[in-house]
């Protein structure tokens, strides 16, 4: 039986989204119906709306979610009707090279539902990043369902699918900090105070965040930042070693995604130092470097794909470290919003006023 629900479609390039009628089948083989309870507006589904990432309109747009099973269909274990789960857009095969490698967090399949979810006439809907979770039900790969402890607010819940767990993995997976170390993160919004939070978490003796948003320094402090830059009024590489005795700092993250704070974090790490890239570029930009440079500074170049998690093994213990109050992921919800309201939490979003504009269902 088919389910009839409401959710919010970008029907075309660089135009307003909107709430619409979407018809969702019931869950085949290898299949999880989820009844969505909260889902945050993340600067991902801007870029599907405005052809950034594929022109295979009309997109359901929503992916950084939590909810419960309501069905699964044949042929899955593990899961059952009433879990209560968090969304991946990752989910491990267990069958390619490197999963078998032991390496499952650069697992490369793709496990998407077969189905289809439609729009009321029947045109196909393509989901975002497989998901497309602004809705009140969504259809995915059962391999995209992470059980966790119910406990925890699905509003909070939902944001380890995406960006807050981009960032957290930044830090503890990627670049590996560790106690005593010396981090930077240049860009400080959602996925950039994330990989504070994570900096914090390890340990790290010296936070610096980097932007050119006062407002946005401000809440890097609230995870953890221990000084900040604003790179409007100052050289943020010179000012990062400033506040490393010279050295410049052990690890910089690059959360922004532009080849000119990519140059800011490789010239502002330490000798031997680390760079990680989480920030996502678009296909057009281009990065220089002299190749001596890259030779003689020595250290690791890294780009981290969704924190290079694991979501069974990241997702319910970061859920278990919210909850022992160590992990303050509710500082990341500016607002909740209703579905109708996807539209202006994108502006809100691009006006750097926010740092998580959540849909609760």
């Amino acid at each position: 039986m088919a389910h009839e629900v409401k959710g919010v479609i970008a029907s075309s390039k660089g135009t307003a989204v909107s709430v619409a009628t979407v018809i969702v089948p019931d869950p085949g083989p290898g299949e999880a119906l989820v009844a969505v309870q909260a889902c945050g507006v993340c600067h991902t589904d801007l870029h599907y709306r405005e052809g950034g990432i594929g022109d295979d309109f009309p997109y359901l747009l929503g992916h950084e979610a939590a909810g419960v099973v309501e069905a699964v269909g044949p042929e899955v274990t593990g899961l059952s009707p009433g879990d209560f789960v968090i969304l991946n857009w990752r989910a491990v095969c267990g069958q390619c090279r490197a999963c078998l490698r032991g390496r499952p967090w650069y697992c490369f399949a793709t496990h998407n539902a077969t189905q289809k979810m439609t729009a009321a006439d029947g045109t196909p809907l393509s989901p975002a990043l497989g998901i497309g979770a602004f809705a009140e039900k969504t259809l995915v790969a059962a391999g995209q369902c992470t059980k966790v402890n119910s406990a925890i607010k699905p509003a909070v819940a939902g944001l380890l699918g995406c960006g807050v767990m981009a960032g957290l993995g930044a830090a503890l997976n990627t670049a590996g900090v560790t106690r005593g170390d010396s981090v930077a993160i240049i860009g400080c919004g959602g996925v950039g105070d994330a990989a504070i939070l994570g900096a914090t978490l390890a340990g790290a003796r010296k936070i610096i965040a980097v932007d050119v948003d006062d407002r946005k320094l401000d809440w890097a402090r609230q995870f953890g930042a221990t000084d900040t830059v604003n790179s409007t009024a100052s050289d943020p590489v010179q000012e990062i070693k400033n506040l490393t005795d010279g050295n410049g700092a052990d690890v910089v993250i690059e959360a922004v995604g532009r080849p000119e704070t990519y140059q800011q974090a490789f010239y502002a790490r330490d000798l031997a130092g680390t760079v990680v890239l989480v920030g996502v570029p678009t296909p057009q930009m281009r990065l220089e470097l002299p190749l001596l440079d890259v030779f003689g500074r020595g250290g690791t170049l890294k780009s981290s794909w969704y924190g290079d998690c694991l979501p069974t093994r990241d997702f319910p213990m970061l859920v278990d470290l919210h909850l022992q109050g160590r992990l303050p992921l509710e500082k990341f919800v500016s607002e909740t919003i209703a579905l109708d309201a996807v539209e202006e939490a994108f502006a809100k979003m691009h006006r750097g006023e926010v740092l998580r504009s959540v849909v609760v269902l």
